[in-house]
C-alpha cells in the first residue's frame, strides 16, 4: 500500500473547482505599506498584508498509505502550487459522511526535505495518532516561511503563507475532506511560533495550541531569525521589514506580545529543553545554543501567558536538544489536551 498511488474518488470532482470564498475570520486586511513601521497601536490584522484569496483550486490528492493522502493546491497566495500531507483518521474511508475535527500539525525551518512530510518521515507520527479521530494535517511552510504574509518592502505579494494556510487550505479541508471546524494546532521550531501566532492573531480557529522547541518571543532575538533568512538566500527584510523601523509589524507576528489577544482560560502546551545534551541524546553530543536561546524564550512566554490567566502546561524538561526525537515526545504527551478540544 506505501508505494501505491491512489486518488480519493470522492475528491475528483473537486480537482477543477476553485474553493470557496474564505471565512472572515481567516482573513487580514491589506495594509497602508506607507505606515507599515508606524508604531501607533495596529490591529494584527490590519498589519498582515495578504494575497488575495482567491481560486485557489485542488489539483491533486493522491493516496499514497493507507492513511496518507498528500494534496496539491494552485495557490493564488503563493503565486505557485502548495502541498499538504494529511493523516486520514482509522476508519474514515468506512464513514462517508462523517465530519472530522482537524489537528494541524506544521514544520520547523531549514528541513532538507519537503516540509510537508517532515513529521512523517522523522516520527513515527503516524501510530502515534492512530486513534486520534481527527484529521492531521501538515501543511507547506516553506524553508524558512515562518508562517507569515512576507512584507516583501510593502508590496506583500508571495509568498502569502498566513493566507495559503487559513484563507485557501482550511476552507478546503472542509469542502473535500469533510473537516468539521473544530480546529487545534501545534508545531516544532519555526512551527511552535507558526502554531502560537496562529492561535493569537485568530483565536476564533483553534480550540487549543501547542509549540515544541518554538522561536515564541521573536523580538527577543531578531538576528537570528534574520539570520535564519539569510541562509536560506532570503533578504532578511522580506519577511516582516526591519525590526526598528517596522517594529509594529514584527509585534503584530511575535507571539509573546500577542498573548493578550488569547482569552482567559485558553489551553497551551509549552515544551522546550535547554540545550544541555539530554537522555534521548547520543553520547558525546555537544551543547546546543539553538535549544539554550528557545528555552529562554519558552521560560518568558509561560511566565507571562500565566499571569494572563492562560491554561499552560508547559513541559520545560532541562536537558535536551533541538532535535526529533523530543518533538515526537512531546507530541505524544500534548496529544491529550489538543484532541480534548475538539470532540
Amino acid at each position: 500500500m506505501p508505494n501505491r498511488r491512489r486518488t480519493l474518488a470522492a475528491l475528483t470532482a473537486l480537482a477543477a473547482a476553485p474553493l470557496l470564498p474564505a471565512r472572515a475570520e481567516a482573513r487580514s486586511a491589506e495594509p497602508d505599506s506607507s505606515k507599515a513601521g508606524s508604531s501607533r497601536a495596529r490591529s494584527p490584522e490590519a498589519l498582515a498584508g495578504r494575497a488575495a484569496p482567491t481560486h485557489a483550486r485542488l489539483v491533486a490528492a493522491e493516496r499514497v498509505g493507507e492513511r496518507v493522502l498528500d494534496l496539491t493546491v494552485d495557490s493564488p497566495a503563493l503565486g505557485r502550487e502548495g502541498h499538504a500531507r494529511v493523516l486520514l483518521p482509522t476508519g474514515y474511508d468506512r464513514r462517508p459522511h462523517h465530519r472530522w475535527p482537524v489537528l494541524y500539525l506544521l514544520h520547523g525551518c531549514c528541513d532538507p526535505g519537503p516540509g510537508w512530510e517532515a513529521w512523517t518521515r522523522n516520527t513515527d507520527v503516524e501510530a502515534i495518532t492512530a486513534a486520534t479521530p481527527a484529521l492531521i494535517v501538515s501543511p507547506e511552510g516553506g524553508p524558512a516561511g515562518f508562517y507569515s504574509n512576507w512584507w516583501n518592502g510593502g508590496h506583500y505579494g508571495p509568498p502569502a503563507w498566513e493566507t495559503f494556510h487559513l484563507a485557501e487550505l482550511l476552507p478546503l479541508l472542509e469542502r473535500a475532506l469533510r473537516a468539521n471546524g473544530h480546529r487545534a494546532i501545534a508545531g516544532l521550531s519555526m512551527g511552535g511560533f507558526g502554531a502560537l501566532s496562529y492561535a493569537a492573531r485568530h483565536p476564533r480557529l483553534f480550540r487549543a495550541a501547542a509549540s515544541f522547541s518554538g522561536v515564541i518571543h521573536t523580538t527577543l532575538d531578531p538576528a537570528g531569525i534574520q539570520n535564519l533568512l539569510t541562509g536560506q538566500g532570503a533578504d532578511p527584510t522580506a519577511l516582516w521589514g526591519d525590526p526598528a523601523a517596522q517594529s509594529a509589524l514584527w509585534d503584530a507576528h511575535n507571539p509573546y506580545a500577542l498573548i493578550p489577544r488569547l482569552p482567559r482560560g485558553y489551553p497551551l502546551y509549552v515544551a522546550c529543553g535547554n540545550g544541555t545534551p539530554g537522555p534521548l541524546d547520543p553520547p558525546g553530543r555537544p551543547e546546543d545554543a539553538l535549544e539554550r536561546g528557545l528555552g529562554e524564550m519558552a521560560q518568558r512566554y509561560v511566565r507571562r501567558a500565566r499571569a494572563h490567566g492562560l491554561a499552560v502546561t508547559a513541559h520545560l524538561y532541562g536537558p535536551g536538544t533541538h532535535t526529533w526525537p523530543y518533538w515526537e515526545r512531546e507530541l505524544t504527551h500534548a496529544l491529550p489536551l489538543l484532541t480534548a478540544r475538539l470532540s
